[in-house]
């Protein structure tokens, strides 16, 4: 019987388009999938919009929409990025369908009747210059566990401590920044706490369903005091009006918290899926030998590891088999931010021309099934694809595929010689290894295994040399066997590469003329086959597109702008205001930068002991000789950028105007005379 799978990744929030982070998971999921498939497993992958709560609530109302109308748009974006980077789910639903309304509260009225539902009156924060109650995610404050400034209401994202939002340190709130008050309020609560929740998820979190760094994280939330009681704490499922979301039954103007019914979203896209074949979702999940599989990331543990097993197995339903938690992704070492154009966004990827299977490769080949944060390094990322992908893999196609059409129509020799067959035996043999290292989620190892069968082809091409052999009388049958034997091992090297790289292995079946190749493919040969003349297959990575990628995206002007070129930005408090160090600072040099319109090179005196180096886009505006010795003023605190230039250590502050078309100039802050490098901007 083939094996049955359910997989899924985390819904993203229906606020944003998706960036850099979603396609990391996706591309993880997605290879896993194919992998799956490439083995003969039967399997739904599904995903969903998670469409409520109050962040959308609020966005909707900025945007002058419904919520269901702000959501909707959102969505219309998601295919350009899934069918961009080759992500192909069998469904994508919204959590805010028919089916998820009625799918959670089932499992609310389950939990209910299980006991494990219980109001009580609350003290809330209540927002007074906005008139509402906030939600965990609109307070901010220091956490209690670690005290780490400016983390959310429900969980510290630096030590992945669970609190309720009283318990965060000198909290405001993040919609006025004013200080909130506290007011009662009935709330509905999961008792995470009774007795045979614990026992369920003691048992549930350390039997093998996560990976042993996540169980060993997770095992520290059961910590019991001297009584013998267990850590775990009740969780708050319910919201109070105005809130975006379903409402609980039999409790007018009560709203499950976001929290409950996005999960719940997995099996509302099941069932969507199922629906549309006309298959039965319950008779589906009731299999015995169905793997019922998440991928997420590490900042939502918590919900997947505690709430979401427990919810489904004391409302009657299956739980997870496995819960798969993956890092972040970095950019040259540091933490992505568009603002600091330190961000990828998929979209320009593409719109810049880059291959979308160049970044599955590069994630591919970093990825392991450890929670490891990976990175993105634009030098690398070329180095990667050039020398490895391209250089290794693709270029055994090309270097045999000219001399089969053009000498011997296409046909592949059936009789490849010893050294061939031993090369290929080879190439052969790590075929069920490599199908079981996609099964462990070990890409990396997989790509790395990969690579190494390419540089003995490559070796064996060497040795050869096709194009002498070409050039000597009588060695027909010797170039015929080479190339042929350099086919049959890209059609293998394809086949390994397949989950990682689906678009271009379907361009190489249409070239070998086979169909849709699975891993066991691997074990026979193609024999004395004709091929379809070689068409170029991937080009190589140009590393002068890559400050392009990385530049935040130029601001539409307004067709008729405001005299200051653009309009206020959005409302900040001042507690946003104060995370900027802004300190003066003397110009000691500027300098041109090789390769670039754009970049002067600074070197700034800032009071400290060595000095600042910074790359500012003002070439436009300035020659490098008038800008010595003047003073400006610098983002002191901003995280450094690699560049391929060298590192930038912070950003001086000019002036310009949104609209090119009304003036073209750049203005740098120049601060009156008397103030000194260090001090600091209030």
């Amino acid at each position: 019987m083939p094996r049955k799978l359910f997989v899924t990744t985390a819904l993203p929030y229906a606020n944003a388009a998706f960036h850099i982070g979603h396609m990391m998971e996706y591309i993880q999921a997605d290879t896993w999938v194919r992998a799956q498939r490439m083995r003969g497993a039967e399997v739904n992958f599904v995903c969903a919009d998670d469409a409520h709560g109050a962040p959308i609530m609020i966005a909707a109302d900025k945007a002058g929409k419904t919520p269901q109308q702000f959501v909707a748009d959102i969505a219309a974006g998601r295919p350009a990025f899934l069918n961009g980077f080759h992500i192909v789910f069998d469904q994508w639903h919204s959590t805010d369908a028919p089916e998820n309304h009625a799918l959670s509260k089932a499992v609310y009225l389950a939990l209910r009747r299980n006991e494990l539902i219980e109001i009580r009156s609350v003290e809330q924060f209540f927002d007074p210059d906005k008139g509402m109650f906030l939600a965990d995610r609109f307070i901010k404050g220091e956490c209690p566990k670690c005290h780490h400034l400016d983390q959310y209401g429900d969980n510290c994202d630096n030590c992945g401590a669970v609190y309720a939002p009283t318990e965060l340190i000198n909290p405001y709130s993040a919609l006025s920044g004013a200080k909130p008050v506290l007011k009662s309020s009935d709330h509905y609560f999961f008792k995470l706490s009774d007795p045979r929740c614990v026992a369920y998820l003691e048992q549930w979190t350390q039997d093998g369903k996560l990976q042993p760094e996540v169980a060993n994280k997770v095992r520290e939330w059961f910590a019991r005091d001297a009584d013998g009681k267990s850590a775990l704490s009740d969780w708050d499922i319910s919201r109070d009006a105005p809130y975006f979301g379903i409402e609980i039954p039999d409790a007018p103007g009560k709203y499950f918290y976001v929290w409950l019914d996005a999960p719940v979203g997995y099996l509302a896209s099941l069932k969507a899926l199922l629906e549309r074949r006309g298959e039965d979702m319950d008779a589906y999940l009731a299999q015995p030998d169905l793997e019922q599989v998440h991928f997420i990331g590490k900042d939502i543990i918590t919900f997947h590891t505690l709430f979401w097993p427990a919810m489904l197995h004391f409302s009657g339903r299956k739980a997870p088999d496995h819960v798969y938690v993956h890092g972040f992704l970095t950019v040259s070492g540091t933490k992505m931010s568009k603002s600091r154009g330190t961000g990828i966004s998929p979209l320009r990827y593409l719109e810049l021309g880059f291959n979308p299977e160049w970044l599955r490769y590069y994630i591919a080949a970093k990825l392991n099934p450890h929670v490891e944060d990976i990175d993105f390094n634009p030098e690398d990322f070329v180095a990667r694809v050039n020398a490895d992908l391209v250089g290794k893999y693709i270029n055994i196609a090309s270097r045999a595929a000219g001399f089969l059409s053009k000498r011997f129509g296409g046909r592949l020799s059936a009789d490849l010689g010893v050294e061939g067959q031993m090369l290929l035996d080879g190439l052969r043999a790590p075929a069920q290894a490599l199908a079981q290292l996609y099964e462990d989620r070990e890409f990396g190892k997989a790509v790395r295994e990969v690579m190494a069968l390419a540089d003995r082809v490559n070796a064996f091409v060497d040795l050869h040399k096709p194009w002498e052999l070409a050039k000597l009388a009588g060695q027909d049958a010797a170039l015929h066997d080479v190339c042929s034997v350099c086919i049959e091992a890209f059609r293998l090297l394809t086949i390994y590469l397949k989950p990682i790289l689906p678009a271009l292995a379907v361009q190489v079946e249409a070239f070998l003329r086979v169909p849709a190749m699975q891993f066991a493919d691997a074990g026979r040969a193609l024999g004395a086959h004709t091929i379809a003349a070689y068409s170029h297959l991937m080009q190589r990575a140009d590393p002068k597109l890559l400050e392009a990628l990385f530049e935040p995206p130029a601001e539409v002007p307004s067709a008729a702008p405001d005299p200051g070129g653009e309009a206020i930005a959005a409302e900040i408090a001042i507690a946003d205001f104060a995370k900027l160090d802004l300190r003066i600072a003397r110009i000691v040099e500027a300098a041109l930068v090789e390769d670039s319109d754009k970049l002067l090179r600074l070197t700034l005196d800032v009071g400290e002991a060595e000095p600042r180096t910074v790359f500012s886009g003002i070439k436009s505006a300035y020659h490098p000789g008038d800008l010595a010795g003047k003073l400006t003023v610098l983002v002191a605190n901003l995280a450094p950028r690699k560049m391929k230039f060298g590192l930038s250590q912070g950003m001086v502050l000019a002036a310009s105007h949104a609209d090119t078309q009304v003036d073209a100039g750049i203005y740098i802050l120049e601060p009156w005379p008397g103030a000194k490098p260090g001090m600091r901007v209030r």
